[in-house]
């Protein structure tokens, strides 16, 4: 017998009005090496839910893979091959294929954007705060990040809608409004080589393509160029799956992770208006509260690694090839690492939460840049607001995977 508790992971209904914090309380506190069932046919996964267990898996790629992807979803050999980005590899190629654009998104290189974040922020929040009354994802948290990675991609702010919707339709693939057809779907088995299982990749690679053909054999700087024009350093070029698949993978990641944390940090504030207060009157805490912001927002729930041997965990058994899965967001509220880890608290030092990784080889590219667009966003948005209110409900993505917000309806009184 596989050790469980009252609650399954796997059931999306548990996530239905966003994370289950009581239920990772729960598990980490009772059930240290966690089985979900999956199916009639004893399919499931097992779960890191405390914060060093995670840290554990993470870093441990020679044990626990990525090599057999990160998603829940069970994959063929034929899917993997059709699949695969760099996400999903390991070793010698995930740091060659790595290297090909981690200079874009180091520290240095994001602080170049900061005047364009600062005047993208002013426009953003000139717009929706002129409304009064508007939805703060649409106006406000979607709206930002995409149009910073339209100017890391090079692409025209009029395609930002596109790239909106396309990121919708992948990562809400278990959610009936975002996506063209559920994962889980029998009319989901035609689209079972692409991303997510979603016919919207399609459109993602074509977009992808063109930019390829513009760009291939000049000299520019953004990260499509680099992709097309760059070899990685163990001398195997991209093909065009290695293209498709990690461009997909920018357009994706590249906005909807920022885009959740900004909207779930206003929610929060919303909620704790003694920590708005105190950023108000302390504005200098800004940058640090950035950290508070990323735990206890944790857009992403979960990444899955595949165990490539037996191996003792938590005193159970984990076989060759049964799933593990990192819940992040359960580590950003262990108990024994954070005091008081259900209060939000902008002054709380150390803060080493788990929202990126916590070190390994697949911690987030993108953490820098996150940092510094939060940060930007919350030091204008702060200084502005007088209220801020809920003017309805909060209208969360049905996702294990990804902890979404989809509508937040607000109004603002500004000083």
């Amino acid at each position: 017998m596989k050790p469980s508790s009252p609650y399954n992971l796997a059931d999306l209904d548990l996530f239905k009005n966003g994370a289950p914090w009581a239920a990772f309380e729960e598990i980490r506190t009772n059930t240290p090496a966690h089985f979900s069932d999956e199916g009639e046919d004893g399919s499931g996964f097992w779960s890191a839910t405390r914060y060093h267990d995670i840290v554990k898996v993470l870093r441990d790629s020679e044990t626990f893979t990525s090599e057999r992807f990160t998603n829940l979803e069970e994959v063929t050999p034929e899917q993997e091959e059709a699949r695969r980005s760099l996400l999903e590899t390991d070793g010698a190629r995930h740091r060659a294929m790595r290297r090909l654009i981690q200079f874009e998104f180091t520290p240095a290189a994001v602080a170049r954007y900061e005047n364009f974040l600062r005047g993208l922020t002013a426009s953003t929040l000139d717009n929706a705060f002129a409304k009064g009354e508007f939805d703060f994802v649409e106006d406000v948290a979607a709206d930002f990040p995409i149009r910073v990675l339209a100017k890391i991609l090079d692409v025209p702010d009029s395609d930002t809608g596109q790239l909106i919707d396309w990121g919708n339709r992948m990562v809400g693939f278990s959610d009936p409004e975002h996506a063209d057809v559920l994962i889980n779907s029998e009319e989901s088995e035609q689209y079972k080589n692409l991303p997510f299982r979603s016919p919207a990749a399609l459109e993602v690679f074509e977009y992808g393509d063109e930019l390829r053909r513009q760009r291939l054999g000049k000299n520019g700087t953004d990260l499509v160029s680099v992709l097309v024009n760059s070899e990685p350093s163990d001398g195997i070029p991209l093909s065009d799956r290695d293209f498709h698949t990690n461009f997909l993978l920018l357009v994706v990641a590249g906005n909807e992770t920022t885009r959740h944390t900004i909207t779930h940090t206003m929610n929060n504030l919303i909620n704790n208006p003694d920590q708005l207060a105190l950023l108000q009157e302390n504005p200098e805490l800004i940058p640090w509260a950035v950290e508070e912001f990323l735990r206890y927002a944790s857009p992403v729930y979960h990444f899955r690694r595949t165990a490539t041997k037996d191996v003792d965990f938590n005193g159970s058994m984990i076989k060759k090839g049964e799933k593990m899965v990192a819940w992040f967001a359960s580590g950003n509220r262990d108990e024994s690492v954070f005091e008081n880890p259900n209060k939000m608290d902008v002054t709380r030092n150390p803060n080493e939460h788990v929202t990126f990784g916590r070190g390994g080889p697949h911690m987030c590219l993108g953490n820098s840049l996150a940092r510094i667009e939060l940060r930007v966003m919350f030091e204008d948005l702060i200084s502005r607001v007088d209220k801020v209110e809920r003017t309805g409900e909060v209208d969360f993505l049905r996702s294990n995977f990804v902890h979404g917000i989809k509508r937040m309806p607000v109004k603002v009184t500004t000083r």
